[in-house]
């Protein structure tokens, strides 16, 4: 055994924003383990104060560039429900669409760039070019169909102009819906693929199993991303998403300007795992057959597991897409203008992000400017367990060498897939 353990690193790699991991051991004595999040707090709900209804999803899906869509649906769900505005089916289904693509874009990136390095042994996705050509194109290609996919729904691939309170400012013609569906029933055998490869290279994820409460939306009998209630694996109660602010009980931790959050438990974890185990009997055939593959049941505690829920949710998306396609295209593309009528309120939007569920709250005033807002990000509902997960790891790996510790430590915080910097949003001010 080492006598001496010190890991201390600034920043984690192959993740959004600034994380650092944190470990002294002395004669196999733990003396500091610690997820420290020091990125720069970030002041959106102060933002958006004072503007139109109009204007804040153009704002608040600056807050991630690469969940661009998803903030916007929950920015736009949140002023909806605050001034009680109800969208036609249509737009419904044409914004589960267009937050399906977003879902590929952001799974397809996460599992091929930034986690399949790690699987195969190098630092970075650039040396699998030479390696592994043909996996790096098939990664290339399901990832560019997701960006795809959104500039013909959404206007653009990042910060979207279609998206509005009541509908869309634009609308997708059947000829654009026929030429995604001929995009995602080819992507289909190029995620079989992808299953297959990572299924390969599944012996590389440590097995590493903790208790833990996961939450998510629950919809039976969907598996849903867009519409639900909050659900949890610790209890059968489920909370409407009005009242997210009592599940969250977002408090601050001295080592992250990322408030942290906890229910049941000292912490508890969001993202395609939580969805998978509050929902996989929900799942649609094929992606069901690719959870088989890889033994990933109902229940599962081992966050790295996380990665390979990602690329059954990957599969789960295309394939309810198609679906939601041919019903579009049945029902024939009807001309609708958005209509909204200001009013006081308060109203909450939720909708589950590529890492987790979204919360998004918002009050306005009689001509809908918005007076309040308070915003719960995935990965800052995320960073309070990978804390717990890393108080339970490293006393099972404390007696390896200290690169192996620090390898398998980053692998673990990116297996969250966070997105470090959209979760600052506080500063702890101190007045002197």
């Amino acid at each position: 055994m080492p006598k001496t353990i010190d890991i201390n690193v600034k920043h984690v790699t192959r993740v959004e924003g600034h994380g650092n991991i944190r470990v002294k051991a002395s004669d196999g004595t733990i003396e500091k383990c610690e997820w420290q999040v020091p990125e720069a707090p970030r002041f959106f709900e102060a933002m958006v104060r004072g503007r139109s209804f109009e204007d804040i999803q153009t704002i608040v899906s600056r807050i991630c560039g690469i969940c661009s869509v998803t903030h916007s649906l929950a920015a736009i769900k949140g002023l909806e429900d605050a001034m009680d505005v109800e969208v036609s089916v249509q737009t419904d289904k044409l914004r589960i669409l267009t937050h399906y693509a977003e879902q590929l874009e952001s799974h397809s990136l996460h599992v091929g760039y930034l986690v399949a390095p790690d699987l195969l042994g190098q630092k970075s996705v650039v040396p699998l070019v030479s390696s592994h050509p043909e996996v790096v194109k098939n990664i290339i290609a399901i990832h560019r169909v997701g960006n795809w996919w959104m500039e013909k729904l959404a206007g653009r691939k990042t910060h979207p102009v279609t998206l509005k309170p009541g509908g869309f400012a634009k609308l997708p013609t059947e000829a654009e819906l026929r030429e995604i569906k001929q995009a995602l029933e080819e992507t289909v055998p190029r995620l079989k693929s992808l299953a297959e490869v990572v299924l390969s290279l599944a012996g590389g994820i440590p097995a590493f199993d903790r208790p833990t409460e996961y939450i998510a939306l629950v919809n039976p009998p969907t598996y849903p991303f867009y519409h639900g209630n909050i659900g949890s694996t610790d209890t059968d109660e489920v909370v409407p998403v009005q009242e997210f602010e009592r599940v969250a009980n977002e408090y601050v931790s001295p080592q992250s300007t990322a408030k942290w959050t906890k229910w049941h438990r000292d912490s508890y974890a969001v993202g395609a795992l939580a969805r998978f185990n509050l929902n996989a009997q929900h799942l649609l055939p094929l992606a069901t057959e690719v959870a088989k593959m890889y033994g990933l049941e109902k229940g599962c505690c081992n966050p790295y597991m996380n990665n390979i829920a990602q690329v059954v949710e990957s599969v789960q998306v295309v394939e309810r897409s198609l679906q939601i396609i041919d019903e579009l295209l049945t029902e024939g593309i009807k001309h609708e203008l958005p209509k909204v009528e200001p009013k006081a309120g308060v109203g909450v939007g939720c909708v589950e992000a590529p890492r987790g569920i979204l919360f998004h709250k918002y009050e306005t005033d009689a001509k809908g400017t918005c007076i309040g807002a308070n915003i719960c990000i995935p990965t800052g509902q995320n960073h309070g367990n990978i804390q717990k997960d890393f108080e339970a790891f490293v006393p099972t790996v404390i007696d390896r060498e200290q690169d192996e510790i620090r390898l398998l430590m980053e692998m673990l915080v990116r297996s969250y897939d966070p997105c470090i910097s959209c979760s600052t949003h506080f500063l702890n001010v101190e007045f002197v």
